[in-house]
């Protein structure tokens, strides 16, 4: 959750311009998007700016009253909702940072998601240092490093998951992870995938120049058919062919094989999970 001033200071405008624009689309901006923050909320937050310059820098930033209490309380704005402002606010700045905002969001989740033992051990240690807190020795200091690794990771772009689950809505999230495997691939790409369509044909269009792409599926309809003459035309070759001996779907990136356990025209719609497999992909290649 992020506040309206800090939004627009990343963004490059005034906080006033940017709650203009959310007003004249506010109903793209329900109430799980962006909320008013209470007298309560913004006590709470003041509280936890220990240094009195800041604390003083959020409060002089909003209206005054008469009596010096804040006039309007200012907004705060969700996940969603900050993804909504890229609609709203079209700048290019706006745009570069809104989409490093999101990115940010995803692989904080995808960490989160796929690290819960490690946070619950670090819940405990954090307890046991309270507790004994008065002992500072060697193990002490080894601890403090463990954490420096771990914060060192979280700001890797490198730490990828190797399995999760997407939630029903969660369509732009999916959409972003399979885009960025397709986007590492270096020589090839292999997707199996019975329902494939127009729509998974855009997708693998994020390849870097130079991959090649092969979709197996169970069945080249007229209008299949069509899509890939009209897409092979203009852009570089998918080759697709027939295949109905598999029933998930495999995503081959490279060397590396993934099981989805959704089509890829359906990302988000509903629930799936993905897997980093064990086997390669010359090794699932040589079962067709």
């Amino acid at each position: 959750m992020l506040l309206d001033r800090d939004l627009a200071h990343l963004y490059g405008v005034e906080t006033r311009r940017l709650n203009e624009q959310v007003q004249r689309n506010i109903e793209r901006f329900p109430d799980d998007f962006m909320f008013r923050l209470s007298n309560e909320e913004f006590e709470t937050l003041k509280s936890q700016n220990a240094i009195s310059n800041t604390e003083n820098n959020l409060i002089s930033h909003y209206a005054t009253s008469s009596w010096g209490g804040i006039r309007k309380m200012p907004y705060a704005f969700t996940e969603n909702g900050i993804a909504m402002l890229s609609g709203v606010l079209r700048s290019p700045q706006a745009i570069r940072t809104n989409i490093l905002i999101m990115r940010a969001f995803t692989a904080m989740r995808h960490f989160i998601g796929s690290h819960a033992q490690m946070f619950q051990r670090l819940e405990t240690i954090e307890y046991n240092q309270l507790t004994l807190n008065a002992q500072i020795t060697k193990n002490q200091i080894e601890t403090d490093r463990k954490f420096e690794d771990i914060f060192r990771r979280l700001d890797d772009e490198s730490v990828t998951p190797k399995q999760g689950i997407f939630f029903d809505g969660q369509v732009f999230n999916a959409y972003r992870f399979i885009s960025d495997k397709i986007r590492e691939a270096k020589k090839r790409i292999i997707i199996f995938d019975n329902y494939a369509n127009d729509e998974v044909l855009t997708l693998i269009d994020k390849r870097n120049t130079g991959v090649t792409a092969i979709i197996y599926t169970k069945h080249i309809d007229r209008q299949l058919q069509l899509d890939i003459n009209r897409h092979n035309k203009q852009y570089p070759n998918i080759e697709v062919e027939v295949f109905d001996r598999t029933h998930d779907r495999f995503l081959c990136i490279d060397d590396i094989v993934y099981h989805i356990g959704a089509s890829l025209k359906d990302l988000g719609k509903k629930w799936f999970g993905f897997n980093k497999m064990e086997l390669t992909t010359d090794e699932l290649l040589a079962k067709i």
